[in-house]
């Protein structure tokens, strides 16, 4: 059976030193990217690919209900994963479809209203996000759950991004 060894929320998915970085930890052999839009053009699915195959991993480009059948029919066989999503909403769909992980980074997510939060210097949240982390952390097993662009950068802790939402 397969694992998510990560999971990592970020805008750009697939970027640079941070991906390489992260995939030389312990046992991961697998990059999984999924991300409906990027799945469904041949050419940004052939991209992102080449951007993964860069880390020496196997890059894997699905939708989220790809994501969920090959979790049902192989549990992810024998990868273990770095799973990449653009949204917390997928992340939590995946999780709450039964999915499971525990550590999760939120990398980089750009401010979409006046009324986000910036938990860092790469991500802003906004309060729907902020609940669905909350209930992620507080029903669905995923214990670390943190804000880190880079991962030479601080981590930020839920807790602390979730008391600026009084939640």
């Amino acid at each position: 059976m397969g694992v998510v060894n990560l999971a990592r929320v970020d805008q750009r998915l697939i970027h640079g030193q941070v991906m390489l970085t992260l995939s030389k930890r312990a046992g991961v052999n697998s990059l999984f990217v999924v991300d409906d839009a990027v799945a469904q053009d041949k050419f940004m699915k052939n991209l992102y690919k080449s951007a993964g195959a860069r880390t020496g991993q196997k890059t894997i480009v699905m939708t989220e209900e790809k994501c969920k059948y090959y979790w049902d029919e192989f549990k992810f066989k024998e990868y273990s994963c770095i799973l990449i999503t653009k949204t917390i909403r997928t992340i939590y769909d995946l999780v709450t479809y039964g999915i499971p992980m525990q550590e999760l980074n939120i990398g980089g997510i750009a401010q979409q209203a006046p009324t986000d939060i910036m938990a860092n210097k790469a991500v802003y949240l906004n309060l729907a996000d902020a609940k669905l982390l909350k209930d992620l952390n507080e029903n669905h097993g995923v214990s670390d759950i943190y804000f880190q662009s880079t991962p030479a950068a601080p981590k930020t802790e839920l807790k602390s991004v979730l008391a600026k939402f009084e939640l």
